[in-house]
């Protein structure tokens, strides 16, 4: 991206929290369907992409039904951007009553026994609105880590984003994350974390709806070393303005097998729960990036 890209990517992000947050729900949220509907007919390779990965999901779909899902997921997907720009600006009470999850007692209990809690979250509705509620609702200030983007401006600008919902964020570079989550972890603090994409050489590869992908080792690694309770948790809209979540069960470590084993296991574990959640409803998956490996060939298809 060179420094004009950056500068307009960024000066975009920085209207969109300075106005979108101006303006009064109803507008925001028709604002967020036309601009969904508007790139979901341009049909870039954002859209293609969701598309193809909503037909590993939901495997005998037609074209129709692919096409109905990929728009679905566009409106879901920029609802996500219409709450996020606006989130700053809402009440407390409008973050408590914006979010209602199932079993949340698997995380409430965790954070009462003190013995940490990491959560899991792949790229579903609005994880951070989930996050505000955590911090508000719960009054539990958790730690996450965020992907260095560029330009640094616009790292800068979620960072301070995030932390005025009451999180701390720390740089997924530099090496350092782990040891402070781990820490955060060992004094019986509450760690979230994206985690279904790691398409690097250290992610560990699972079966991800029949087809081999990567994901990131560090929840599984962190639940090893340091005791915590890992929780998948998986979030979806519905036709109200409230977002709906699931706090899934334990995932337990396992008693045999080396370091390696164990995590495989474990990261395996989350594939499997992430994978349920996603079937449920697909249209709230917002992945428009290549996620399996047989995708990464470039000559197969949009990125």
């Amino acid at each position: 991206m060179s420094s004009a890209q950056e500068r307009l990517t960024d000066a975009l992000y920085g209207l969109g929290w300075s106005a979108v947050k101006k303006l009064p729900e109803p507008a925001a949220v028709r604002l967020g369907r036309t601009v969904a509907d508007l790139a979901w007919k341009r049909r870039g390779k954002g859209v293609r992409r969701l598309e193809s990965n909503y037909a590993r999901v939901v495997p005998d779909a037609s074209p129709e039904r692919l096409a109905e899902l990929s728009r679905a997921g566009m409106r879901s997907y920029l609802r996500y951007w219409m709450e996020s720009f606006r989130l700053p600006a809402w009440s407390a009470d409008r973050i408590r009553t914006g979010f209602d999850p199932k079993d949340v007692h698997h995380l409430t209990d965790g954070i009462a026994s003190d013995r940490g809690v990491i959560l899991a979250l792949p790229h579903m509705a609005n994880w951070d609105l989930a996050g505000a509620w955590v911090t508000t609702k719960l009054e539990t200030p958790f730690t996450t880590v965020a992907e260095r983007l560029k330009p640094e401006t616009l790292y800068d600008r979620f960072v301070t984003y995030r932390e005025g919902l009451g999180m701390e964020v720390l740089p997924h570079s530099g090496g350092t994350a782990f040891g402070t989550l781990a820490r955060r972890l060992r004094d019986g603090g509450l760690v979230c974390l994206v985690a279904e994409r790691d398409l690097s050489a250290s992610g560990v590869e699972v079966k991800f709806f029949g087809e081999p992908t990567r994901m990131p080792a560090g929840p599984a690694l962190l639940a090893q070393q340091t005791g915590a309770l890992l929780l998948p948790v998986t979030l979806w809209y519905d036709d109200s303005p409230v977002m709906k979540g699931r706090v899934h069960p334990p995932v337990e470590v396992p008693e045999s097998g080396d370091r390696a084993e164990k995590t495989s296991v474990i990261t395996q574990a989350l594939a499997d729960a992430f994978a349920t959640g996603i079937a449920d409803h697909p249209e709230d998956w917002h992945m428009l990036q290549r996620l399996w490996l047989a995708d990464l060939d470039p000559t197969k298809g949009p990125s």
